[in-house]
């Protein structure tokens, strides 16, 4: 089997890696768990990083169209994402992947008089860690990916809703596949990479939906002004997400399906790396009534070692 074949194989697989009811998920108030080229391995060794992630959901949604305020109890979800990651390759085959996320959140919902409250969380999120396997070529342009959604995260905070808590008391299952290439003999280069969380075990009453993160892009690496590599860069990004369930779950509010188009900036200085974009939906389909955003923002800094 060709490389190319065997990458397209891993891929179906992941896009397959949920089970196939309704199309949805809860509010929607996380980010896409998905690299672009500025984070997946090409070389022996590590990077670490800082990102930082801002989503204000403040918009009615239902189906694919813009919704009445008047339709949704909650209002806006507003959520500044830390996180710190790692990730290091041993040589050209296998390597892992760490992340510790930190949330802080502003929930403002109507309460049971029908007045407008406002809660705020900040608390470490749910820890991912993966190992990677880029052994398939010998210039590492592709790889899996496989590991855990362990449930650190806060689950239990009295002034949110199940589905808008920080963490999801599940562990998860995560499975994922990328591939890097050029075009031609071009400056230009493109990305693909697929990521799929499938709960395995949940707690208090409350199951996310399975969901399917995937993305694809290029950037430009020929403009180097003074020996830095400045190359703008485009991709979309897409979501799959299926209902919630549970006692706790607002399975008919939950689950969508989702595209973003992000132009973005990446800048290599010797070992520092800098990665920004800025994310706009395309097209949007929600379950019932969840609040969106009109614009998600990406910052990432990193350092190679």
């Amino acid at each position: 089997m060709s490389y190319s074949r065997a990458f397209a194989v891993l891929l179906a697989a992941v896009l397959a890696f949920a089970p196939v009811p309704a199309w949805s998920c809860a509010c929607g108030c996380g980010v896409f768990d998905v690299s672009t080229s500025a984070l997946l391995p090409t070389h022996p060794g590590g990077i670490a990083y800082l990102e930082y992630d801002s989503l204000n959901q403040n918009k009615n949604w239902g189906g694919a169209k813009r919704g009445s305020d008047g339709d949704n109890a909650d209002k806006r979800i507003s959520t500044n994402f830390f996180t710190a990651g790692v990730q290091y390759m041993f040589g050209r085959s296998w390597g892992i992947m760490a992340e510790v996320p930190y949330w802080n959140r502003l929930f403002k919902t109507t309460d049971d008089d029908g007045h407008i409250v406002d809660a705020v969380h900040s608390a470490v999120g749910d820890i991912r860690v993966r190992g990677v396997y880029s052994g398939f070529s010998d210039d590492m342009s592709g790889g899996v990916t496989f590991g855990l959604k362990l449930p650190t995260g806060d689950y239990t905070y009295p002034n949110f809703d199940r589905d808008t808590q920080i963490g999801t008391g599940s562990t998860d299952l995560l499975l994922g596949a990328y591939r890097l290439g050029r075009f031609g003999e071009s400056d230009w280069n493109w990305f693909a990479n697929v990521q799929g969380d499938q709960p395995m075990i949940s707690a208090g009453g409350y199951r996310p939906g399975s969901e399917v993160d995937a993305v694809a892009g290029a950037y430009y690496g020929g403009w180097r002004p003074g020996g830095v590599l400045v190359a703008p860069t485009a991709h979309m990004a897409g979501a799959q997400r299926w209902r919630d369930s549970g006692p706790l779950a607002k399975s008919g509010d939950s689950g969508y399906r989702r595209v973003f188009l992000s132009p973005g900036l990446e800048v290599l200085a010797g070992p520092v790396r800098v990665y920004g974009d800025v994310g706009f939906p395309v097209y949007q389909f929600v379950n019932g009534n969840q609040l969106v955003a009109s614009e998600q923002f990406k910052l990432n800094v990193g350092f190679s070692f």
